[in-house]
């Protein structure tokens, strides 16, 4: 059974920009409402100075959608991991997982933006280090047992998190790149997709670390724009997705920024970036097709709205792809 949620990251942006406790009420209000509506999962990312208000606290707002939601899951794609003490990042996520009932998952990748290495005192070149004495940190600590761990990043000293959660949540891992993928492959319990990327190479990296093609999960972050008329909402979300992706662009997300051109318009960047605008037609075809080419995936969420973009704009397309999208997409995966 494939899960499908929404994805949010908080950010409130000028000229667009509403008082940030009104945002935040507003954005978990939706997020209740897209459980009562049938969503599966929340999902939640990370960012740190952003003049948005990109939300630097994921866990924080995950126990407040745990507190107001019952059966949806709460996972985040992704927190960067190597900006953290693994200790606190195990200690908070064990709490979320008690809160929520064990319904939280701990997706993690790599990070990029230079500043945010800088001001958390790490270096960028041991993003790899880090992330993996950090994952076998985290995981120890959720055993419940006295973890006693020397690695070139971190030392931990005996020590036992507790309460350990009753229910370990599942330690996904992103990122872009080859080396990322495998690493997921390898250590992780699930590759934390961006646009589509990667499922073949994550696949195949399963193989090289000894696993078969059946013991991977994708949890796939879709940047789907899906309306009735494709042309007339990309013409209405296009300043937010220009906002949104040249944003990604001059952070460094897609290579350097300096070799990395900025799209010059937002329909430039839907048709370069990794949207894609379909129909409700082509919607259920093309997800339909993508989760019978990949039984790995466990999970397709969808960006609840973009930087800037109100709440009613987005919902109507949540709303659309729930009413008239998935269920065709699941009656479609019962009958193979």
């Amino acid at each position: 059974m494939v899960n499908f949620g929404l994805w949010y990251d908080f950010r409130n942006p000028e000229p667009w920009a509403m008082p940030a406790e009104r945002f935040h009420a507003q954005a978990l209000e939706q997020i209740v409402a897209a459980e009562a509506a049938g969503w599966d999962s929340v999902w939640l990312t990370e960012h740190h100075f952003i003049d948005d208000g990109y939300t630097p606290s994921p866990l924080v707002i995950a126990a407040a959608i745990g507190a107001r939601t019952k059966r949806m899951r709460i996972g985040t794609n992704l927190m960067v991991l190597p900006l953290h003490d693994p200790i606190r990042i195990a200690e908070d996520a064990a709490t979320v997982s008690l809160l929520t009932g064990g319904r939280f998952d701990l997706g993690v990748g790599g990070g990029y933006r230079q500043v945010e290495f800088d001001q958390f005192g790490r270096d960028v070149r041991h993003r790899p280090s880090l992330m993996e004495e950090a994952v076998e940190i985290i995981r120890r600590a959720w055993s419940g047992e006295k973890v006693e761990f020397h690695g070139k990043r971190f030392d931990v000293n005996n020590l036992r998190v507790t309460p350990a959660p009753e229910h370990a949540p599942k330690l996904l891992m992103g990122g872009l790149s080859p080396p990322a993928m495998a690493r997921a492959a390898a250590i992780g319990d699930g590759f934390l997709s961006t646009g589509g990327i990667g499922h073949d190479v994550y696949v195949e990296a399963l193989e090289a670390a000894g696993k078969r093609p059946g013991d991977g999960a994708i949890y796939a972050g879709h940047w789907a724009i899906v309306a009735d008329d494709p042309e007339r909402e990309a013409a209405n979300v296009a300043p937010h997705v220009l906002y949104q992706t040249n944003a990604y662009i001059g952070w460094g997300a897609f290579g350097p920024p300096e070799t990395t051109p900025l799209f010059p318009d937002g329909r430039a960047a839907i048709e370069g970036g990794l949207y894609v605008l379909w129909d409700p037609e082509t919607a259920v075809r093309e997800l339909t097709a993508m989760l019978k080419a990949w039984p790995q995936i466990r999970d397709v969420h969808f960006w609840a709205k973009f930087p800037g973009e109100s709440f009613d704009s987005g919902w109507a397309r949540v709303e659309l792809l729930m009413n008239r999208v998935l269920p065709r997409v699941k009656a479609a995966l019962s009958q193979t």
